[in-house]
């Protein structure tokens, strides 16, 4: 399987060799930046039904698990800078890019498009009218390509880079990309109208269990524009348009708001919103552009890497550019824009990209500077085998194929076993 540079170990395979010695060896701080982002994402799966301040935030707000995928594309753009920073056949190079994302997002469509059933489930198949098209290996993909078109096509030859306005002047182009994709997300984000809409919900009736199963209409009134909330924002509308209702993520994380919560205990009723029940899919169109901002900001902290061959200045450009991107991101959420994942804000996206900013000098000051590898070597294998990983583990891929061992009867399984033991202590 070709290598992926947002989760597996490609750190410039590929690429013509840069001259700098520090170059020539791995940078194993980013493999166990990848590692540590793998090992966060299993956790927070696993942890989050237990302890729920881990899992991701209902709506507005971040927790732990928010941090994970713009980690990952913090990585890629890093990565990407290693790959392409020579490239003597620019076509070529963008052909490569598009097929690695290509081959990605159809992963990732394979691995979170409804196709295998999940945990308890010895069935697999989805009706393609349902598929989902959205996911978390589709959005790193979108990011990739982007940051992997400006790196080859919009970079200007290196200069001496002393002070981080060489390396701005050096990548304007890129500062141009992100700041027009911002807009363009703001623009969308706060300018469409949504229009009161409509969903179907299957009705829980146990006449109709041998029978055609029976929907009912739910309405969400709307009317608005500029709206952040779960029910009419314009994210959740260009979806429903252009990716189709049925091709949604039917579970959506709002469902654990406080509003969505039903106090008799047991499914929804008819007192709740109806927007409750709603599809909403978290890695959506609107939000990709967002995506692409935090994957062309890892490649800004590539092009350090690549053109500084000394730790501190290294470090000491990083630190600048991490605490600048994470004190805008603070500073706009501090006058209004909400820090929120399902929508991939601003505010969201800075300051989650400043944070993986900081825990990138972090390792990078343990691992390759101090060389105390021997602590986080699990995290370098992890990163260096993170794409497997990802499709074993946090799909469940691992699981399902282990539970299709049974012992006479399907439940009598090594996974219902360990869920039933679990679930009595």
């Amino acid at each position: 399987m070709a290598e992926y540079v947002a989760l597996s170990g490609g750190q410039g395979e590929e690429a013509e060799p840069v001259d700098s010695k520090a170059m020539r060896r791995r940078i194993a701080s980013l493999d166990v930046f990848r590692g540590l982002s793998i090992a966060l994402m299993i956790f927070v799966d696993y942890a989050g039904s237990v302890f729920p301040f881990v899992a991701h935030s209902p709506w507005h707000g971040v927790r732990l698990a928010d941090f994970v995928t713009p980690f990952f594309l913090f990585i890629a753009g890093i990565s990407l800078s290693l790959v392409y920073k020579k490239t003597s056949n620019k076509l070529r190079a963008t052909q490569q890019a598009v097929l690695r994302a290509l081959e990605l997002f159809l992963l990732g469509i394979l691995l979170q498009g409804g196709y295998f059933h999940g945990v308890n489930s010895l069935s697999f198949g989805i009706d393609v009218e349902k598929i989902r098209w959205s996911g978390i290996l589709q959005r790193i993909a979108v990011g990739y390509v982007v940051a992997a078109v400006c790196e080859i096509w919009l970079s200007n030859t290196p200069r001496n880079a002393g002070h981080v306005g060489v390396f701005f002047r050096n990548y304007f182009l890129h500062w141009i990309v992100l700041v027009s994709l911002s807009g363009i997300y703001l623009g969308l984000l706060y300018g469409l109208y949504v229009p009161d809409w409509q969903f179907e919900v299957q009705q829980a009736n146990l006449s109709d269990f041998y029978k055609n199963s029976t929907y009912i209409i739910k309405k969400v009134t709307c009317g608005v524009r500029g709206d952040l909330g779960p029910a009419c924002n314009s994210a959740g509308m260009i979806d429903r348009y252009v990716l189709g209702i049925e091709h949604l993520y039917k579970k959506s994380a709002y469902r654990n708001l406080k509003v969505c919560q039903n106090t008799d205990g047991g499914g929804f009723s008819d007192n709740l919103p109806s927007w409750c029940q709603a599809p909403f899919d978290p890695e959506g169109i609107l939000g990709s552009f967002m995506t692409a901002v935090t994957c062309i900001l890892g490649l800004q902290y590539g092009h350090i890497l690549v053109q500084l061959e000394d730790h501190k200045d290294r470090l000491k450009h990083w630190l600048q550019f991490s605490i600048s991107v994470f004190s805008f991101g603070l500073f706009l959420y501090l006058i209004g824009d909400p820090l929120n994942k399902q929508l991939y804000t601003v505010s969201y996206a800075l300051l989650t990209t400043g944070s993986a900013g900081l825990t990138f000098c972090a390792l990078y000051v343990l691992v390759d500077v101090g060389g105390y590898r021997c602590l986080t070597c699990i995290l370098e294998w992890m990163g260096r085998h993170s794409l497997s990983i990802f499709i074993l583990v946090p799909s469940n891929i691992a699981i399902i194929i282990l539970q299709g061992f049974y012992w006479r009867t399907p439940k009598n399984n090594i996974v219902h076993w360990v869920l039933s033991f679990t679930a009595h202590r």
